[in-house]
């Protein structure tokens, strides 16, 4: 797998993690809270898995704020794709017109002035 492409997944992949970590147990509200916080803890570890290779190796070929901002829109992407289909809540376009405003903050950081 090239370098510049090796980050991008081990950072999807920790976004998923991450996601679950955070939000997966609203599907879970009659868990108690103590519980739900171990669970994500253990998600969550699983996540620092790949998302501190991922800046460690992708350190090699972007900078840190190329990787925290491409670390950003993975996880809106991740977030609204979690949101419509393990939570089944509907993505609105103020949401989408707030999310493409962030990514829109990608371009500025990629790009070569």
């Amino acid at each position: 797998m090239p370098a510049s492409l090796l980050p991008i997944v081990m950072l999807s992949i920790s976004n998923i993690f991450m996601t679950f970590a955070w939000y997966g147990h609203l599907k879970f509200k009659d868990q108690a809270l103590w519980l739900v916080i171990v669970a994500s803890w253990g998600i969550a570890f699983v996540e620092y898995c790949f998302a501190v290779p991922a800046n460690r190796w992708g350190h090699a070929t972007y900078t840190a704020a190329e990787l925290k901002t491409m670390q950003e829109i993975i996880t809106l992407i991740v977030f609204v794709l979690f949101s419509m289909f393990y939570l089944g809540e509907t993505i609105k376009w103020n949401h989408l017109a707030g999310f493409a405003c962030i990514a829109l903050g990608g371009f500025f950081v990629f790009h070569k002035w």
